[in-house]
């Protein structure tokens, strides 16, 4: 089912199949958001919990175990339910269920809230343990958007221009797109730009740490773009299906990284994935602008 909130400056759908996002449109009509063409990436904007990435041979183990689960983990095939909407913000509801413990064995709750305030959207992540034991997970967004923007530009003549001056590393992927547990410097032109080019992709992911963690989407002063803030996330992947010259770019805004080339990963030994105790509140956002 589909909700839509707006106000005065945009509209906003939200598919309640993964809770993701379907389309974001300024007051005068133009999209933001990547349309789904599956020419080039059927998907817009998925969530990804419990876990972002791919897992070494698609399983993990915990408490002794091994359990199976696919990339990005489950939330993104999951129907959620309604909690609360009105004109200006949504929120939708995911819990545990038996086919979910077999491959997840945590009991949880998950909701994902969509909020209106003026041009900016606010994606809200609450997690919270329903279980006995420590509940670990990973999160993440990975929201496409449209690149060009408006008529009379090119994929090339856009930019990630980051809030200010930053030097972030690149965590490498190996030639399976795992974690290679390498890093290097990622230069950015007067420590702040990225200028969008296809070939970026052609090895999956740009995958940044110690980035500045508010970057804008734009073609120059007094082009149409956006404004991504995720000031609690620790990654940010910059993706878009490689190989190709898709018209649009993917900034993922991720809270834990992708299973190491060749572990299959336990859950509890994984460093970057947060763990909750039990009846504890995990909650996490990024913003998007538009302008």
């Amino acid at each position: 089912m589909l909700y839509t909130i707006h106000n005065s400056a945009m509209t906003v759908t939200v598919d309640s199949l993964g809770a993701q996002l379907q389309s974001i449109t300024a007051a005068d009509g133009t999209e933001y958001l990547w349309n789904g063409d599956p020419a080039y990436w059927s998907g817009r904007a998925p969530i990804l919990f419990p876990y972002v990435g791919r897992l070494t041979e698609d399983r993990f183990a915990f408490g002794g175990k091994e359990y199976g689960m696919s990339r990005h983990g489950f939330a993104r095939a999951t129907e959620f339910s309604l909690v609360t909407q009105g004109r200006e913000h949504v929120t939708l509801h995911m819990e545990d269920t038996a086919k979910s413990r077999e491959s997840y064995p945590f009991a949880f709750h998950f909701d994902v809230s969509y909020v209106l305030e003026d041009s900016t959207l606010v994606v809200v992540y609450a997690t919270e343990n329903m279980d006995t034991k420590t509940m670990f997970f990973g999160l993440g967004g990975h929201p496409g958007f449209r690149v060009p923007l408006e008529a009379g530009k090119t994929f090339t003549d856009y930019r990630l221009t980051f809030a200010e001056p930053c030097r972030p590393w690149q965590v490498l992927l190996s030639d399976n797109y795992m974690i290679s547990g390498h890093e290097k410097p990622y230069p950015l032109e007067n420590g702040v730009d990225m200028p969008l080019r296809h070939d970026l992709f052609d090895h999956d992911a740009i995958i940044l740490k110690n980035f500045a963690r508010c970057v804008t989407l734009s073609a120059g002063e007094g082009t149409r773009g956006l404004t991504l803030a995720c000031p609690k996330m620790r990654y940010m992947g910059v993706w878009h299906m490689p190989e190709t010259d898709a018209p649009y770019v993917c900034l993922e805004p991720w809270v834990s990284l992708p299973s190491r080339e060749g572990v299959v990963e336990d859950l509890s030994q994984q460093f970057d994935l947060i763990s909750l105790a039990p009846r504890q509140r995990y909650e996490n956002r990024w913003t998007v602008t538009i302008f």
